[in-house]
């Protein structure tokens, strides 16, 4: 009979090492989970502040130049996106109007697309009450990202909405197909939307109000103390980059008869018409204001004597040569006297209060020239 013969001894730290290493192996496997998910955590957080400090510029944002500029460039930077836009629907062409009036060149936000209405985005009203995240469909979705010549992969969607109303879209997109899927959670990206709608209503409401304060209520141009404000600033620009300016003082002719014959809603349909066309004549970086009664001023930017007078010219002809369709009383004709001056970068080193209230007393004197020289013509002082 066979006798039971205990295990060699050796066979027992084989066993234990075996066990060993695999605890081991165990170990480093957990170790390798546990880095992976404190670098996620490391990275959840630095996402998370990132976000927090996109949303203090946005908040913080004091001006609409200032929340669009936050919206392309830290956003995308913010998210680790390849493509941002912005549409917002501006029903009667009134936001960019105001927007242009007080010098923001909106050319500065290629990516900024005003849209009349929804219509225009090729989708129907309904697909615009939740986000949409997917793959790009050149169909679908090339209004909104109608400004890049790459188009993205993978799109997000999202509609900003205040008070029931649509204001427009965020777009955000990936050149990753995989960066935005139909399935994902769409918490974070609508409360996105919501603080970017709520800041631009803000600012929106900001701009209005300085529109209000610095426009003339009558004809929707700049009044007396904006061009004053601007007459500085452009006399202080003018002295650091050494160009001249030129300012125009313009009266329009016999306008107590135009008011006696026609009544004083002819006499506002007048001084209506007359700052439309003096303002089609300018540049966005010129001023207009309307100074007071049939008064107004301009202030032309790195303009010389030469040139400025060609556009004066330009506005007397445009007022003269048409005549003005009134509301009430059929038409009627109008003149206009336009007193000219400059100052060029040599004589430019005053107090730019003084140098203000001399181009416009200057301008003023060459009007006085203009009114007794028979109106209708520009003079130069």
């Amino acid at each position: 009979m066979e006798s039971m013969m205990p295990a060699p001894l050796d066979e027992e730290p084989d066993q234990a090492q075996s066990a060993l290493l695999e605890l081991q192996s165990e170990n480093q496997a957990l170790r390798a989970r546990l880095d992976s998910l404190l670098e996620l955590a490391h990275r959840n957080q630095n996402i998370m502040a990132r976000h927090q400090s996109f949303d203090l510029k946005i908040i913080g944002a004091n001006s609409f130049r200032e929340l669009i500029t936050n919206i392309f460039s830290a956003l995308a930077v913010t998210s680790e996106l390849d493509v941002v836009s912005l549409v917002l629907f501006d029903k009667l062409g009134d936001l960019q109007q105001m927007l242009s009036d007080l010098k923001i060149d909106l050319n500065e936000f290629p990516h900024l697309i005003f849209l009349r209405h929804e219509v225009e985005l090729s989708q129907p009203e309904t697909a615009l009450r939740k986000p949409q995240l997917g793959l790009y469909q050149s169909l679908a979705y090339s209004s909104y990202f109608s400004s890049f010549n790459k188009k993205p992969a993978s799109i997000a969607i999202i509609p900003m909405r205040r008070q029931g109303r649509l204001i427009g879209c965020l777009n955000l997109g990936s050149f990753k197909a995989d960066r935005f899927q139909p399935n994902m959670a769409t918490d974070f990206i609508e409360r996105l939307g919501s603080i970017i709608a709520i800041c631009l209503e803000n600012v929106i409401n900001n701009e209005r109000l300085t529109y209000i304060g610095l426009t003339d209520p009558l004809t929707n141009v700049s009044n007396r103390r904006y061009v004053e404000q601007r007459m500085l600033e452009e006399i202080a620009r003018a002295r650091r980059q050494r160009y001249s300016i030129a300012c125009m003082y313009l009266d329009i002719d016999f306008f107590k008869q135009i008011n006696d014959r026609y009544g004083h809603q002819g006499g506002d349909d007048v001084l209506k018409e007359v700052a439309k066309r003096i303002k089609d004549e300018l540049r966005l970086s010129d001023t207009l204001g309307r100074f007071g009664g049939e008064e107004f001023v301009v202030v032309l930017v790195n303009t010389n004597l030469h040139d400025a007078i060609q556009v004066a010219e330009r506005i007397r002809k445009s007022i003269a040569g048409n005549e003005f369709v009134l509301s009430e009383s059929g038409t009627c004709q109008a003149t206009i006297s336009i007193g000219l001056t400059t100052i060029d970068e040599n004589s430019n080193y005053d107090d730019a209060s003084s140098i203000a209230r001399d181009l416009v007393l200057r301008a003023d004197r060459a009007l006085y020239q203009a009114k007794n020289g028979g109106r209708n013509q520009v003079r130069c002082f």
